[in-house]
């Protein structure tokens, strides 16, 4: 077999040859090349929010497309980046938007952002504190950001240093409220205490905290409370710190709320979103800070200005599918179906309750996790790989973070369609207990 020249993400080619080849998608499927059909269990990576080629959004790239393509944005605008920034801008409470084209570059921003007002202050800051297990994206900068380990092990002597804070080890119980957050939880005083330790001891040193809100999601969908999210930013506010929410995945309904910051009641100083910004059409991030952050940057000294780019800075058919996005959030029942997928998704996950093989159910949300009782653990465990064939020899697209199964749908998935998720999610605990008799004997 002739091997393919593209050469895809978190891939082990070696391994995997040949990469199914989609045709075209609907809803909550994909269609392959050959005929056949899989049921969508992880949005695209994270990023579809109200279903493959919803016609809206398709309208909207189309017009957009055959009036302006693309412009350079460095002082050039056009409508739709204006029109989205507004809207970002009233959703969020903050007050100025950068534009970017992933959730990695979104990060980057952010943390240029931070450092580099405290520069043009005139009081340098150089250290970045962030969460353990935390994952911010796959540039340096980000690498940096994010825990050391398999993700970034190669290129470690490259990053600089960044503190990390050890995760609350508090697991959401079953069944929880799926918009109100909130919930009770204790042990989460070696993170805070860390945390206010490294601040009076690095007074003045500090630029900012950086945290996914609620849900780690690449570190293996840990989830903590609203409550310690809450207490990581009043620390910040107290010590003059700069409290930096990546949203990338957690932001556009995920986790029960439009913003995962809301259930905390707070409004970072910088905000990041990517993924479902755009409902999962085109690439684009967006990075939104206060007033005092861009005023820092505003002189009429040109060294001051903000030094970051990229080419396809906020792409104009890119911005079209965004405005698209939000308009469905506000003709279409959109909180009604969070709400719905948050209930079938407690359903589901009880009836993996009791089953021997499984252990630390979680939800926040519309984004269900469990992890696997085996002795290799972590993203490299053998049963990930193992699971994903299974998922996808049975219509299923679910990709195991190692031992860590998670669910996490579009918001038009029905509920027989979740439930059919749940019954493989079933089925491959069953095969894999079964391989591994006939194994043993």
């Amino acid at each position: 077999m002739k091997k393919s020249p593209v050469w895809h993400p978190f891939t082990q080619h070696a391994l995997t040859p040949q990469a199914i080849e989609i045709d075209h998608a609907k809803d909550s499927f994909l269609y392959t090349k050959d005929g056949k059909k899989i049921l969508d269990g992880i949005s695209s990576w994270w990023v579809n929010l109200h279903g493959h080629c919803h016609p809206k959004i398709v309208e909207a790239v189309k017009a957009q497309a055959s009036r302006l393509d693309q412009i350079i944005f460095a002082g050039f605008t056009h409508e739709p980046a204006e029109q989205l920034a507004e809207k970002l801008v009233s959703l969020t409470g903050l007050d100025h938007v950068f534009y970017s084209d992933s959730g990695s570059t979104s990060v980057e921003v952010a943390l240029k952002m931070a450092a580099g007002y405290w520069h043009n202050k005139g009081s340098p800051r150089t250290k970045i504190i962030a969460l353990e297990h935390g994952y911010h994206g796959d540039t340096f900068g980000t690498m940096a950001a994010g825990s050391r380990g398999v993700y970034n092990r190669a290129y470690e002597p490259f990053l600089f240093d960044v503190q990390h804070l050890p995760f609350p080890e508090i697991t959401p119980q079953l069944n929880p409220p799926p918009l109100k957050g909130g919930r009770d939880g204790r042990g989460d005083c070696n993170t805070l205490n860390t945390f206010e330790k490294i601040l009076v001891e690095n007074q003045g040193q500090i630029a900012a905290l950086i945290v996914e809100p609620l849900v780690l999601g690449a570190g293996g969908m840990k989830m903590y409370e609203p409550h310690i999210l809450k207490k990581l930013y009043d620390l910040c506010r107290k010590h003059q710190v700069f409290f930096i929410a990546d949203e990338v995945m957690t932001g556009w309904g995920r986790t029960g709320t439009r913003f995962a910051c809301e259930q905390a009641g707070i409004t970072p100083d910088i905000l990041c979103l990517s993924k479902g910004l755009t409902g999962g059409y085109l690439p684009l991030a967006a990075t939104l800070c206060r007033a005092e952050i861009f005023d820092a940057f505003y002189a009429p000294d040109r060294a001051k200005m903000f030094f970051h780019s990229s080419s396809y800075t906020a792409n104009p058919m890119a911005c079209a599918a965004a405005l698209a996005s939000l308009a469905i959030w506000e003709e279409e029942p959109v909180m009604e179906r969070i709400q719905n997928l948050c209930a079938a998704q407690s359903l589901n996950l009880a009836r993996l309750e009791h089953h021997p093989a499984i252990q630390n159910i979680r939800q926040t949300g519309t984004i269900a996790a469990f992890d696997i009782e085996t002795e290799n653990q972590g993203y490299l465990a053998a049963i990930g790989p193992e699971l994903y064939k299974f998922y996808i020899e049975n219509g299923v697209l679910l990709r195991p973070l190692g031992n860590t199964v998670y669910v996490l749908p579009p918001y038009c998935i029905r509920a027989e369609e979740l439930e059919r998720i749940y019954d493989i999610i079933i089925r491959s605990l069953d095969h894999i207990r079964h391989a591994g008799a006939q194994c043993a004997a």
